[in-house]
């Protein structure tokens, strides 16, 4: 592992309990390979609110009645797969990107007809086993004893979270929506299909052919492409390809990055989940350490999570410069203040956008034990959490009235 990407993932696990306590998600799981290893893995939350268990390991588009995907009737079995897919095309085709699970679901039954087997066990067999996934099932239900984190609904319209059972069969869309897997497994998976991996299997030719910009998503604000079976972009400068995947209950998002040898999966058991958004901030975290490189030995302890009444600031050293991160931020380096230090416990403010405090001075305070207890950036006072929540306590909680006579 390259020295800069330990360094990276730390932060990217300090970001995201962050968040996760921030957005009240219930839970979120996150593997990061390099050069086809898993080098980062890691469950946040928890697998099912009721219980509090912890999170410790998922043509015409959708047919006329998509309610399938929202619980109110039974995934599509073969005969009610064929007779949609007997309608005629909603657009023409081969004008224009339109994904369609249903697409993916006649691939499915492509391979029972060409293989003369069932697709669950075809694709167990020559993917899953083959690609040496150990986490994988291609539906459900998994085998007596094989914890599953649940899927959870959308804390709105309720103001609440209900769990949802997630064990249903997804029959003839299995192919579509169906694979049951971990973050690990699945980074390890499309880490597999970059042209450049070692192993897979998968042709280099196919591989090619899968990850390469066949169609642009029309109409979309951010720029985007779709291959054969892989969505692509760019972010931050890093080219990347991958999926979204959803199902109810679950959210997930994975990217492969080539030219790092990275491939990066984020999990979350809710419908609402911030899969999506979570992983765009983790490659810009992971790009910043990569431009930058390791913190110099000089300016490593410039660490911690320090608060104010506007929120919290992490300190994050990286290359020579200290980052005064915003971890409540999608991308917590984002428009980050820099600093350049000067001394064991001084510097300044090196660079900042027009509104912030571009040159003025940094310190730290210790108290007598010779520990931080403040930080000071320009002229804001910040504490650790538990004393800026006394603080807030005492000066704002409301105060009981004791009765008199």
């Amino acid at each position: 592992m390259e020295p800069w990407l330990q360094y990276a993932v730390d932060y990217i696990r300090e970001w995201l309990e962050f968040q996760m306590r921030a957005s009240q998600l219930p839970g979120c799981m996150i593997a990061i390979t390099h050069r086809g290893k898993v080098v980062f893995e890691h469950a946040f939350g928890t697998a099912n609110l009721d219980t509090g268990e912890k999170h410790s390991a998922g043509l015409t588009r959708d047919g006329a009645d998509a309610g399938q995907f929202v619980d109110r009737r039974a995934y599509l079995n073969q005969k009610e797969l064929m007779a949609d897919l007997q309608q005629p095309p909603v657009i023409e085709s081969g004008n224009r990107l339109k994904y369609s699970n249903h697409g993916f679901g006649l691939l499915g039954l492509a391979i029972e007809a060409i293989t003369g087997e069932p697709y669950r066990g075809w694709i167990a067999r020559e993917i899953v086993a083959a690609a040496g996934l150990r986490e994988t099932t291609p539906d459900m239900p998994l085998a007596k004893g094989v914890p599953f984190a649940r899927g959870h609904t959308p804390r709105l319209p309720l103001d609440r979270r209900l769990v949802i059972s997630g064990d249903n069969s997804a029959h003839a869309m299995a192919a579509a929506a169906g694979f049951v897997s971990t973050a690990a497994d699945v980074a390890r998976f499309f880490a597999q299909l970059a042209p450049n991996a070692k192993r897979s299997v998968v042709s280099t030719a196919s591989r090619r052919e899968m990850t390469r910009k066949h169609w642009r998503n029309p109409h979309a604000s951010l720029e985007g492409y779709y291959g054969l079976g892989t969505m692509s972009g760019n972010t931050g400068g890093w080219d990347w390809f991958g999926h979204t995947g959803g199902f109810q209950g679950y959210i997930s998002r994975t990217c492969a990055v080539p030219a790092r040898d990275l491939a990066i999966t984020i999990l979350t058991n809710s419908t609402d989940g911030w899969a999506g958004l979570w992983l765009d901030g983790a490659i810009h975290i992971l790009r910043s350490f990569a431009e930058r490189g390791v913190p110099d030995r000089r300016i490593r302890d410039w660490t911690g999570r320090w608060w104010s009444q506007w929120g919290a600031v992490d300190l994050v050293p990286i290359g020579n410069i200290v980052i005064a991160a915003v971890p409540g931020a999608i991308n917590p380096f984002m428009d980050a203040s820099e600093i350049e230090i000067s001394s064991r416990d001084a510097g300044k403010i090196s660079v900042a956008a027009g509104y912030g405090s571009h040159g003025e001075p940094v310190r730290r305070i210790r108290n007598k034990a010779g520990r931080v207890s403040d930080l000071w950036l320009a002229g804001s006072n910040l504490k650790p959490e538990k004393i800026l929540s006394a603080e807030i306590e005492r000066r704002y909680a409301p105060r009981q009235r004791r009765p008199v006579r």
